[in-house]
């Protein structure tokens, strides 16, 4: 064992501070919180600012510490625009991960037998730098790749290393799960998101998004507040999620055919007359192809791909329109969309144009375009960029509607053994389970020269790579500032709240500035992480010390104010109905109908995956007091229709058999009528398959694993429910 391990009985005496955040929670009991409360009151405790690292929307929030250094409360940030005040469960259960048995504690060599074995930062750098260099010497920095999941200090670092060395390869894990929407979106309007005003709405219609299983508390109040105003809500969903509660109707769609519902209600609308003419004429192009098209979409049309009435889509285009503008389709995430289907693309296009023909761009209870801020530019030398990289990122040319921001990170991967790409590193990303199917990845990985893999726990991505170097978890550590949009933009810090758990860890910024000195290019990385946020606020006004203060800072005076939006992101600043982008790619002009990749057959179902409440996709399940959830309640379960299981005399909670092209596994069904007869749900958050986490391990099926590898053309997702399984009761 190593000397930086954690025994359990140093976890037990180290980790009181993770079990009474947990406690505030509610896991363990209201005392805990009760006494942290107390001590807050009489002044024992400092109040460090920092941001929750549970998923990717990084919540603000304000940790208080005892006089000893332990952390025992923590407050969700009524000023940040992702929680408004409130924590969710994932947040405090995350928060003990600094205590984790399972944290990584020092560098990692895979040996020639396949097993880790501990070395010293300095002969990972040493060993870690030669092959970068090798690689450039012979293959040119483009042959390296960064793949990371966006995090304050990370997204920052991987790219200023990855484009010192003169690669432009830095993915993030959009593939997996918003970047086909955003990219759709992009082609429409110019813009990447928009942000639904579900508080001031009279009609909402969301895609498969539900508030109550993630991502961020702020829109679940939104949906409370407009659910308690009287607002109309409807879901589409295959399944009955948990923001049914605060919606009005539940319509089963089969999964995959979102487009045809969209292209249904826009035939109504158009052939009506019934749209906002005016904004049409003034704002937009190409609306007369969109139109043309739309004839042959008929609701009756529409009810035989979506299983939708046809009276019930006529319906709702009807009541959107009575709505408008306060009504719009909610922008989506990764839920029935993002890069789901081999149609994901072409949805989100069809979607935005939907909203246009509702006149609702930038109005009170319509859709607007978030208020924002950012950092300036950086004066001082030291902190000047590394030139551009002379090529375009991998994969750009291949999918050239994919949004350049985020990139096909599957397909670079998927040029490993075509020697294209020799290196890769992963930062804070455990692509492997998460992003395709593992066993594919895994494989690529495999003839790789060099990878790396950077984490605070063994994953699926950590146990396929060569070398693994242990971060400090976010509690540990300050990082950049976070500038956030919203309808008041903000700036928030993620401050160190506790010291180090684990000595021989070290924060991002470390890591890749003294990689980058081993690399031979350490000039680009020549100052402290305090510095450069210090460097960066003061181009809004602020500084280091007093966002440390405040924890959250307010613009004030750049604050959304209502208007009907008539200026766009796209080139002549109109909405397009058409793509010439779209059309070089192989897409119609304008959205037409196309089919999912896969349909089911016979006996035969499609998997769609989803979040829970307690879980962010992989990252949470080796959470001891989160996992417990999962098993008192049996969340694991995949869903299936109660009338077909009882057809194929299967009962709530026998064991079943699952199987796909890729793969085949066992787990206990949840019978129910709240899922449409077509699909199998399964939960995307279980299934690890690395012994070393403990609490995770083997729990439940990963549903990457029935996924087969393959990219949504043009757009580059990851169609991560393109996939057909078979149900089986296990002794039948």
């Amino acid at each position: 064992m190593s000397d930086n391990a954690l025994t359990r009985r140093s976890f037990l005496k180290r980790s009181a501070a993770g079990a009474a955040v947990v406690a505030g929670s509610g896991f363990v009991g209201f005392s805990a919180w009760e006494q942290g409360q107390q001590a807050r009151a009489a002044g024992t405790k400092k109040a460090v600012h920092s941001l929750c690292n549970s998923c990717s929307s990084k919540c603000g929030f304000t940790a208080y510490v005892g006089e000893d250094g332990r952390f025992t409360e923590m407050v969700g940030d009524k000023d940040h625009p992702y929680c408004d005040g409130t924590l969710c469960a994932r947040g405090y259960g995350y928060a003990s991960i600094a205590w984790s048995e399972d944290r990584l504690t020092d560098p990692l060599k895979k040996n020639d037998a396949g097993e880790f074995e501990a070395i010293s930062w300095d002969q990972a750098y040493a060993e870690i730098a030669e092959k970068v260099q090798s690689i450039i010497s012979s293959d040119g920095p483009q042959a390296l790749a960064m793949i990371q999941d966006p995090r304050p200090s990370g997204s920052y670092y991987t790219a200023r290393f990855m484009n010192a060395l003169g690669s432009a390869n830095v993915y993030t894990h959009g593939v997996a799960c918003n970047m086909s929407k955003n990219s759709g979106m992009t082609q429409a309007i110019g813009a990447a998101d928009f942000t639904a005003d579900v508080a001031n709405a009279k009609m909402v219609m969301f895609l498969g998004r539900s508030y109550a299983d993630g991502i961020r508390p702020s829109s679940l109040h939104a949906l409370q507040e407009g659910h308690a105003k009287g607002a109309r809500f409807v879901m589409v969903d295959p399944r009955y999620n948990n923001s049914m509660h605060f919606c009005d109707e539940w319509v089963p769609i089969r999964p995959g055919t979102d487009l045809a519902l969209i292209l249904g209600m826009a035939h109504v609308l158009v052939t009506q007359g019934t749209y906002d003419t005016a904004y049409v004429e003034q704002y937009t192009v190409g609306f007369e192809d969109w139109a043309a098209r739309l004839a042959e979409y008929t609701p009756e049309w529409a009810a035989e791909k979506t299983g939708i009435p046809a009276e019930t889509i006529e319906r709702l285009a009807n009541e959107m329109w009575e709505a408008a503008p306060q009504s719009c389709i909610e922008q989506g995430w990764r839920a029935a969309y993002g890069c789901a289907h081999q149609n994901s693309g072409e949805t989100a296009r069809a979607l935005c144009l939907f909203n246009t023909l509702l006149g609702c761009w930038g109005l009170e209870g319509g859709a607007y375009m978030p208020a924002s801020a950012s950092a300036g530019k950086l004066s001082d030398p030291k902190f000047a960029a590394p030139a551009k990289p002379a090529d375009k990122i991998l994969g750009q040319a291949e999918y050239p509607l994919s949004s350049g921001g985020m990139g096909v990170s599957t397909y670079a991967l998927s040029q490993v053994p075509e020697g294209t790409v020799k290196g890769v590193f992963f930062y804070q990303s455990n692509c492997v389970a998460g992003y395709s199917n593992p066993a594919q990845l895994t494989e690529f990985l495999a003839s790789a020269e060099l990878s790396v893999a950077i984490d605070v726990q063994l994953t699926e991505t950590c146990q396929a790579c060569q070398y693994v170097l242990p971060d400090t978890c976010y509690l540990e550590r300050l990082e950049v500032p976070e500038f956030v949009g919203g309808k008041v933009p903000v700036v928030s810090l993620r401050d160190r709240v506790i010291e180090k758990v684990h000595p021989n860890t070290k924060p991002v910024d470390e890591i890749f500035a003294e990689l980058a000195e081993a690399c031979g290019v350490g000039e680009y990385f020549q100052f402290t992480v305090d510095e450069l946020a210090d460097a960066q606020l003061q181009t809004v006004g602020l500084s280091l010390d007093a966002l440390r203060e405040e924890g959250t800072h307010v613009f004030e005076d750049k604050a959304l104010k209502y208007a009907l939006k008539t200026s766009w992101g796209t080139a002549d600043k109109k909405v397009h109905f058409t793509s010439e982008a779209c059309e070089k790619a192989g897409f119609p002009a304008s959205p037409g109908w196309l089919e999912p990749k896969v349909t089911p057959g016979e006996g035969e179902f499609r998997l769609i995956g989803g979040k829970q409440a307690i879980h962010t996709h992989t990252q949470t399940a080796n959470i001891p007091a989160l996992m417990e959830i999962t098993k008192k309640y049996g969340l694991e379960r995949i869903w299936m229709n109660a009338d077909v299981a009882e057809q194929m005399g299967i009962a709530d909670g026998d064991e079943v058999e699952l199987s796909s092209e890729t793969h085949t596994g066992r787990t206990r069904v949840k019978v129910t009528q709240r899922i449409e007869p077509t699909s199998i749900y399964l939960p995307s958050h279980y299934g690890c398959s690395v012994p070393e986490q403990k609490t995770a391990y083997q729990v439940g099926l990963r549903q990457m694993d029935f996924v087969p590898f393959h990219i949504e053309p043009g757009y580059g997702g990851t169609m991560s429910q393109e996939t057909i399984v078979t149900v089986k009761k296990v002794g039948a």
